[in-house]
């Protein structure tokens, strides 16, 4: 069922993705990095208790209701979102279905970037 590309071709695809967001969010992705990892590392995985196979997508850092301060002094370092290629490669059987995945995954993590829950995300379908 795998559907594997090389790592240019899916950080590509990524880049799409990414671009297909709506504007009222993407305005909000500054200091922010999109990185492209095989799998999680244990760390990361018992970080956000989820099976180290099964985790696609992972938001670290700062959520943006969170941000603000003290004059508005930004963070110093870049929050980041990782998406894990052979994860997401694993449950897909076609490129249009990597395609969905990765466009749905990044929007899942997007919306931790944002400050909502597994629970709220549930609710909203993602």
């Amino acid at each position: 069922m795998s559907f594997r590309i090389s790592r240019e071709d899916f950080e590509k695809l990524a880049e799409k993705a990414l671009e297909t967001l709506p504007v009222e969010y993407s305005k909000y992705f500054t200091n922010i990095t999109i990185t492209v990892e095989d799998y999680p590392s244990n760390e990361d995985a018992w970080r956000v208790n989820a099976g180290r196979e099964s985790l696609l997508g992972l938001f670290s850092g700062v959520p943006h209701p969170g941000k603000g301060g003290f004059f508005e002094i930004p963070y110093p370092l870049p929050d980041r979102i990782i998406l894990f290629q052979k994860n997401i490669e694993s449950i897909c059987s076609s490129e249009k279905e990597l395609i969905e995945q990765i466009q749905k995954t990044l929007i899942h993590e997007v919306g931790h970037y944002f400050g909502l829950s597994e629970r709220d995300l549930r609710k909203y379908g993602v």
